[in-house]
């Protein structure tokens, strides 16, 4: 199996020195900047290709590592060249391989989606993490298992998903990881108020931060759950909604509260949230 990258980004970089580290054969990159695909085909000791069409004849595999607008027209300069039994293969996180490669079973080729659910944000160091990350298989052909045992045997846990749950997996991934980042951003707002700059709001939420992840990773959401929406303290809950500026932040913290109070009642049924039900309606005068 040789596998080719069109584009030499961050995750073509990352995911070419991940296979070849591990003794995966990597044909090398072709890119419209030159200079990338050159420095990635040093780094994994491999073949800068000034044309397409060179690296779609050497390789078995071909993985479109550009962004996910840009998918299907690459795609569309590929069929210019014989893919019959080629695997063509993209990172996208929400579309599944048929929707990123339109037409693709009139080629011959096999098509699969492989992504890494891993924050890859420096190319030279994030690769040296991949053996620890999760890979959601999609796609079809017979080389699945192919790929879910090559990857295992890289170090990575690889889950193979339905095309129809493509979209779900992704909308998943986005709230447990950039979505925190609009929560984090609220409460360094906050702080702000209070003296702090970015750096020390940061410093301090830090631990906080840090073990309420331990406890989420190794307890659930629900066992994790503490603060004033499990204890029910209404009094609290509306001094917090009274604090933020109306619009945004303010229904931010209310539809996240009300998530919480699902978390809680599965906690406590013995417990009646229902003040804080009506606390947390968007109606409410708070």
């Amino acid at each position: 199996m040789k596998i080719g990258f069109i584009g030499a980004g961050k995750v073509g970089f990352s995911l070419g020195m991940f296979f070849a580290q591990g003794g995966i054969p990597v044909t090398g990159y072709y890119s419209r900047h030159p200079g990338s695909a050159q420095e990635a085909a040093q780094m994994t000791g491999t073949k800068w290709y000034e044309s397409l069409g060179a690296l779609v004849r050497a390789s078995d595999a071909l993985f479109l590592t550009v962004p996910d607008g840009a998918i299907s027209s690459v795609f569309q300069q590929l069929r210019e060249f014989d893919l019959t039994g080629k695997q063509i293969c993209h990172c996208s996180g929400a579309m599944t391989a048929r929707e990123a490669f339109p037409g693709v079973e009139e080629t011959g080729a096999d098509h699969y989606s492989i992504h890494p659910l891993f924050p890859i944000s420096d190319k030279y160091a994030a690769w040296r993490e991949l053996p620890g990350a999760f890979f959601c298989l999609e796609g079809h052909g017979p080389h699945l298992s192919w790929w879910e045992d090559t990857l295992g045997a890289l170090g990575a846990t690889v889950r193979r998903i339905p095309s129809q749950g493509k979209v779900a997996y992704h909308a998943a991934c986005a709230i447990a990881s950039n979505l925190v980042c609009a929560l984090v951003k609220e409460s360094v707002d906050l702080l702000a108020g209070c003296g702090f700059s970015q750096q020390e709001a940061l410093s301090a939420l830090a631990p906080l931060m840090r073990a309420n992840l331990e406890h989420l990773i190794q307890d659930g959401p629900r066992d994790a759950l503490t603060g004033p929406v499990e204890r029910g303290d209404t009094a609290t809950v509306a001094k917090h909604l009274a604090c933020l500026p109306k619009g945004g932040s303010r229904q931010l913290y209310r539809a996240a509260s009300r998530r919480l109070v699902q978390l809680a009642e599965e906690k406590h049924p013995d417990i009646a949230y229902h003040p804080m039900k009506e606390l947390l309606e968007e109606g409410s005068r708070t």
